[in-house]
C-alpha cells in the first residue's frame, strides 16, 4: 500500500509530556558548574516566573522573547552537553503513558511524524529521536561566537506562526494539509489546528475543550 500524502503534527509541552519549557531552563540554570552562576540564574528563573506565567497566558510571543533572554551568556558546548542529562533526569521519565500509542496510530495511518514546539531545538533532539519522530520543529537560538545571545533566530515557533510553519512545510514537503493531522493540549495552538484537516485536542486546557466540543473534534487523554 503506497504511503498516504501525510504528516502529523504534535506539540511536545502538555501534549506528549508532562512538562514545559521552563522545566528546561530550571535544569539548565541548576547545572551551570558556577556556585555563582547557579545561584543566579535559579534566582532569577524563580523571579521571573509570575512574569512568565502572565505572559505566557497573555502573548506566546513576547512570552518566548523574554524567557529565551533567559539564557543570555551561556555557551552552546555546554547547552548541547546538559542536554543529554535534561532528557534522562526530565523529559523522558515525563513522557505521558498514552504517548507512544498515540504516535503509532498516527504511524499506522501512514503520518509522517513532525514534532512542533516553542521548545528550543538542542532541548528535544534526544526526545524526538526517542519518540521516532521523522522530523522536528523547533526554536533555534542565536549564538555568537560559541554564546547564547538570548535571541531565538526567527521565526518564533509560536500560536499563529505555528500554522504558518505547518502551511509552509506541507507546500514544501508535497502533503496535503486537508489530509493531515495535528495535536495539541494548548488554545494557543488553535491555529495550527484550524489549519489540519484532521485536528485533535491532547489532555486540552479549558478554552482548547470547549472549542473541541463546538467543532466536534476528537478530545484525547494520553496522561493515564
Amino acid at each position: 500500500m503506497a504511503q498516504a500524502n501525510r504528516a502529523a503534527f504534535f506539540d511536545v509541552d502538555g501534549t506528549l509530556l508532562r512538562t514545559n519549557i521552563v522545566h528546561a531552563f530550571a535544569f539548565y540554570a541548576m547545572n551551570q558548574g558556577s556556585i555563582f552562576g547557579t545561584a543566579w540564574r535559579t534566582a532569577r528563573t524563580l523571579a521571573g516566573a509570575p512574569l512568565y506565567w502572565a505572559l505566557d497566558k497573555v502573548n506566546r510571543k513576547v512570552f518566548n522573547e523574554v524567557f529565551y533572554d533567559s539564557y543570555r551568556g551561556i555557551s552552546e558546548d555546554r547547552l548541547v552537553e546538559l542536554a543529554h542529562e535534561l532528557f534522562d533526569e526530565v523529559l523522558r521519565p515525563a513522557i505521558h503513558a498514552g504517548t507512544p500509542q498515540l504516535l503509532a496510530q498516527a504511524r499506522r495511518a501512514g503520518c509522517r511524524i513532525v514534532l512542533v514546539t516553542g521548545a528550543l531545538d538542542f532541548t528535544v533532539r534526544e526526545l524526538a529521536r526517542h519518540l521516532g519522530a521523522d522530523d522536528l520543529i523547533a526554536n533555534r537560538m542565536h549564538f555568537v561566537e560559541g554564546v547564547a545571545t538570548g535571541r531565538v533566530v526567527p521565526p518564533i515557533v509560536e500560536g499563529a506562526h505555528k500554522a504558518l510553519i505547518v502551511r509552509e512545510y506541507c507546500g514544501r514537503e508535497g502533503f496535503a494539509l486537508d489530509q493531515s493531522h495535528a495535536y495539541s493540549d494548548s488554545f494557543s495552538d488553535y491555529p495550527m489546528l484550524a489549519v489540519v484537516g484532521h485536528p485533535a485536542a491532547v489532555n486540552p486546557d479549558l478554552r482548547l475543550r470547549n472549542v473541541a466540543r463546538a467543532y466536534e473534534w476528537p478530545i484525547l487523554d494520553t496522561t493515564g
